[in-house]
């Protein structure tokens, strides 16, 4: 399959890759807020899921994962992303 992409087109795709971290980060950001804001239990639980795979890809040593996952401690999990963005 050809690649038809114009020089442009090329240029978005590799900085969305370049920056794919920091965007992974970002959506870290927004789930610890909309943790905060869930109302109930059922909607913390999904949006942890989606905390677990945004670590997930980005590479977050499992020991550190699976203890933000353990506490399920919004203010932990805050702090973490803070110390990454400063990496």
């Amino acid at each position: 399959m050809a690649n038809n992409f114009s020089g442009y087109q090329k240029k978005i795709i590799k900085n969305y890759y370049d920056n794919l971290d920091k965007i992974a980060l970002t959506k870290l950001q927004e789930l610890v807020a909309e943790i905060y804001l869930a109302d109930t239990e059922q909607k913390k639980t999904k949006l942890w899921q989606r905390v677990e795979q945004a670590m997930s890809q980005l590479k977050i040593p499992k020991p550190i994962a699976d203890n933000i996952l353990k506490r399920k401690d919004p203010q932990i999990l805050a702090k973490n992303i803070t110390d990454w963005l400063k990496k």
